[in-house]
């Protein structure tokens, strides 16, 4: 087990700060569904960029995490249990969004991106500097994809329209290489976000080669972070039915 003296308290901390990013969003999300206030957070650019991120702090933070544990050698045995967490509760969100949001429910969001990042990390952490260009072709595809699905010239000559819609049906828009974005209440693809994930094992690597207590400092006045930071999964899929919870109670108390 880790003492306290061997945690790597700044990849903590970062965690801990996504952590309370997105559960102060969650909270203004769910007041705005219940109608304490009116905010668009599926098209204001100031919710849907701090919505992008916090997604890529989370998953900068999982690539850091995962350059971490195989640099101290993480046995297949303990790799397979942390994935089944991480798996099981992402079919528990899709679940608890189903009763929630039948008609948006969450079949692809975070927890189901980063499991499907992680098998494809196992595999892919011994390229090295090749992790940065990779990266970036991760992030640049989509982008890519759109833009030809959009030229007329292309599909054209090779039907790329028809390929788009083969793209965007539920079968495979997990890849994201989508030109619409589908119904759901939470959609993180493999592209462009397996790019960060692969960044963040990039730096992660290179942090560890070049100061390998790098991540271990700790800064006076973030233990509350570093320790959030550490239960992150438990945190994540608590804070939800927690706040929900609490202004469900609200409104049956101002009926009385």
């Amino acid at each position: 087990m880790q003492t306290a003296a061997s945690r790597f308290d700044t990849l903590d901390t970062l965690r801990g700060l996504a952590v309370v990013w997105m559960t102060l969003f969650h909270f203004c999300f769910d007041l705005n569904q219940f109608g304490y206030w009116t905010q668009n957070f599926y098209t204001d650019p100031f919710w849907t960029w701090q919505r992008s991120a916090i997604v890529s702090l989370f998953l900068f933070c999982a690539g850091l995490s995962q350059a971490v544990a195989l640099a101290q050698g993480q046995t297949a045995q303990r790799f397979w249990r942390r994935w089944a967490q991480v798996a099981g509760c992402a079919v528990l969100v899709t679940a608890g969004s189903y009763v929630m949001y039948p008609q948006s429910f969450i079949y692809f969001g975070v927890l189901h991106g980063i499991a499907l990042m992680l098998l494809v990390v196992r595999y892919t952490a011994g390229w090295g500097r090749g992790l940065w260009w990779a990266g970036a072709a991760a992030i640049a595809m989509p982008l890519i994809a759109v833009q030809a699905f959009k030229t007329p010239a292309l599909a054209d000559v090779a039907n790329l329209a028809n390929l788009a819609e083969i793209f965007n049906s539920k079968a495979l828009n997990w890849l994201g290489l989508i030109t619409r974005k589908p119904t759901t209440e939470d959609y993180v693809p493999l592209l462009p976000w397996l790019g960060v994930v692969w960044w963040g094992v990039a730096t992660g690597q290179w942090v560890l080669a070049q100061y390998p207590d790098g991540l271990k400092a700790s800064v006076r006045g973030t233990a509350p972070l570093a320790w959030m930071g550490r239960w992150s999964l438990s945190w994540y899929m608590l804070h939800q039915p927690v706040i929900i919870g609490v202004l469900m109670g609200l409104a049956a108390f101002k009926k009385f």
